[in-house]
């Protein structure tokens, strides 16, 4: 009987500290998930003028595949652009190393390679400390040959 009663009161206490744990993890997500969205308004925004996707349409073999996409820093906080790939080495993306100050603009200038013949979709991944990062753009078209 005695074997009986210290099992009932060891699964007892499991549950009772098992409980306590999860009530423990439950107010520590919440604490977290709280500090991080107090945080993330006061995150840096990128806000594009134009859309995110660029269409060049038919344009010529060689001539200039060069687009412009602007933004502003429409957050709190200083905006840093950490890095920009293309999804193909014939598309350069060009954008501003330097802080980009809360309600200031900047640019991100793409080049795509005109010489190569046909229909391209291309990707741009924009990565800074903005809330929205990361943010693809897209140019696409379709170069023509000369006659």
């Amino acid at each position: 009987m005695l074997n009986f009663v210290q099992i009932i009161l060891s699964k007892l206490n499991f549950n009772i500290m098992t409980k306590t744990i999860n009530i423990f993890l439950i107010i520590l997500l919440a604490a977290t998930t709280s500090c991080s969205q107090q945080a993330n308004k006061k995150a840096a925004e990128m806000t594009f003028k134009d859309e995110l996707t660029f269409d060049f349409g038919k344009i010529l073999e060689k001539s200039d595949g060069t687009t412009e996409f602007v933004f502003k820093n429409t957050g709190k906080q200083a905006l840093i652009i950490t890095n920009v790939k293309s999804s193909c080495g014939c598309t350069i993306p060009t954008y501003p190393i330097e802080p980009i100050a809360k309600n200031k603009t900047g640019v991100i200038a793409v080049k795509y390679d005109t010489k190569r013949i046909g229909v391209f979709t291309k990707t741009i991944t924009v990565y800074s400390n903005s809330k929205n990062s990361p943010i693809k753009l897209i140019i696409k078209g379709e170069v023509i040959k000369n006659k």
